[in-house]
């Protein structure tokens, strides 16, 4: 029996859409989706042109309006953007940060620059403080930058002066890694949230209890088909991320995952998803 059927407690699901600040219409899905009940926290980014005082104030209208109000931190350290301190280290030649590739690769083949690396992270927590008046209640990371060797030491100490109850996102997954062979990005994050979760723990940071929500982002992947299988074995505090959101030409310039992002958002904003939370004995919370 599940927690749908009427015996037992729901295990609360946080849904988080990551990407607020991206661009305008990923900003307006998420918004939208956030108004409807459908989203429990979204992850902002503080580095695109398009993100401001403005969009951050609509976020915090919205979330408090919904009584949702998990906004975090989306720390970025990839191409296309460029950091907000000097000295970053690595770069590519025109100054913005690497592709996630080649900053994995990098991480793992030569010491990074930790004291830059915690500079940045710094420095965009800074930011978010100014645009929302208050720290973030989470920290995760675009690409999940955050994972890396050389960046997690930064994200989990700027996390930790931020406040006791702000936790940091660990991407490790409840389902078989033989079921996920076709899906080799989230046995990279299975291994790298290892060494994430263990710091964290030492330091005494919160992690959430488990993760979900990765594919391949191939073209016309059935997303409706998809998320079900996300829900499976998730204890109750999981994280499944998201990416929804509206194509405009600003995602489309900064972004290589644009046409899932508006299939992620008809899902989330249909009848398919609450019924699928209720079959799984899991609420949004």
């Amino acid at each position: 029996m599940t927690a749908a059927d009427g015996h037992g407690a729901a295990r609360r699901l946080i849904l988080c859409a990551d990407d607020y600040g991206l661009a305008p219409g990923v900003d307006d899905a998420i918004l939208d989706l956030i108004a409807r009940g459908r989203l429990t926290a979204t992850s902002v980014m503080v580095l695109p042109p398009t993100f401001s005082a403005a969009e951050a104030a609509r976020l915090d209208a919205v979330f408090r309006e919904s009584g949702r109000a998990a906004i975090g931190l989306h720390v970025t350290l990839t191409a296309p953007f460029r950091p907000l301190t000097a000295g970053f280290s690595p770069l590519a030649p025109d100054g913005t940060f690497l592709p996630i590739g080649r900053m994995l690769v990098a991480a793992h083949l030569r010491p990074v620059d930790r004291a830059a690396v915690a500079r940045e992270v710094d420095a965009q927590v800074a930011a978010f403080v100014a645009a929302f008046g208050r720290p973030p209640d989470f920290v995760d990371g675009h690409q999940h930058v955050h994972l890396l060797p050389g960046v997690r030491d930064a994200v989990l100490a700027a996390a930790r002066r931020a406040g006791p109850a702000v936790w940091v996102r660990q991407c490790g997954q409840m389902t078989s890694p033989l079921a996920r062979l076709g899906d080799p990005k989230s046995l990279v994050l299975d291994a790298l949230s290892g060494a994430l979760r263990r710091r964290a723990s030492a330091l005494g940071v919160p992690t959430n209890p488990a993760f979900a929500g990765t594919y391949t982002f191939r073209p016309g992947t059935d997303y409706a088909a998809l998320f079900p299988g996300f829900l499976a074995g998730l204890p109750d505090g999981a994280v499944v991320m998201c990416h929804p959101g509206r194509v405009d030409a600003e995602l489309v310039r900064l972004d290589p995952l644009t046409g899932l992002r508006e299939a992620e958002y008809a899902y989330l904003a249909g009848d398919a998803f609450p019924a699928a939370l209720a079959r799984a004995g899991m609420v949004l919370g």
